[in-house]
């Protein structure tokens, strides 16, 4: 975690001895094998907490020990929900706007594109137009001592000018053109990471009203490769290393 720069969190660790010790006087190769390693948490890089496995090769020594590094990004594919209700909800001031707003679902893959509409009952404000972006939200460590970051990833307007009652805005978003993660919930009890619809309307006097909605993302397998269980894929390790180690 980036605020606690001195801490390292291991949540996963291998070892294998790959040589007696001795002299290497040229160069040699060393082969490896770790078998069945549960990688049961996807790889992230975040903004206040980086989750990575690596593998590492140590040759110790009477002097300093040399010591490389290599990253492997792993994914953790999701079967798509049974279950998957869709967002509706209203928003109003009294006596001045009173809208109705739906998205199709509440889950979506990462390529996935939100449908949904928004539909005007009441409306005495003059709106100058109207925004939906798509925010993440990091929390890291545990109470008391939580930090919270919230970064708009994207804002999309989707209305400009002042509606009229009973007019209705459809809403179509791709998500497949953003940096976007599955959700993350109190991953190795470290940290979690959300998303949220946020429809915005600003008036004529740049006064802001908004809504969020929590959505649920997860990383659905390519067609090339189904899953018939949650699971997770990584690149294959660089023969020359030692030590698997992982940490977050």
């Amino acid at each position: 975690m980036f605020f606690d720069r001195g801490n390292h969190y291991e949540f996963l660790s291998l070892n294998q001895e790959l040589a007696a010790p001795g002299e290497l006087q040229h160069p040699q190769t060393f082969d490896f094998n770790f078998k069945n390693v549960e990688k049961q948490y996807e790889s992230y890089n975040g903004i206040n907490v980086k989750l990575r496995y690596f593998v590492r090769v140590t040759v110790s020594r009477r002097m300093a020990d040399v010591i490389r590094e290599k990253d492997i990004w792993v994914y953790s594919y999701r079967i798509p929900p049974e279950m998957n209700s869709s967002i509706k909800m209203d928003v109003g001031i009294e006596d001045c706007l009173h809208i109705e707003f739906e998205y199709s679902k509440s889950k979506y893959h990462l390529k996935d594109v939100i449908v949904g509409r928004i539909y005007f009952l009441l409306v005495r404000l003059k709106i100058k137009h109207m925004e939906l972006s798509i925010i993440r939200r990091e929390t890291t460590g545990a109470a008391p001592n939580q930090y919270n970051e919230s970064e708009t990833l994207v804002r999309f307007e989707i209305m400009d000018g002042s509606p009229s009652r009973g007019e209705t805005i459809p809403i179509r978003l791709f998500l497949g053109g953003f940096d976007l993660t599955p959700t993350f919930r109190d991953v190795n009890k470290k940290f979690s990471t959300r998303y949220y619809l946020s429809l915005v309307l600003i008036d004529e006097d740049a006064r802001r009203y908004f809504k969020q909605s929590e959505i649920i993302l997860y990383r659905q397998a390519p067609d090339a490769a189904p899953v018939l269980n949650a699971g997770t894929s990584s690149l294959p390790a660089p023969p020359e290393n030692k030590l698997a180690a992982a940490q977050a």
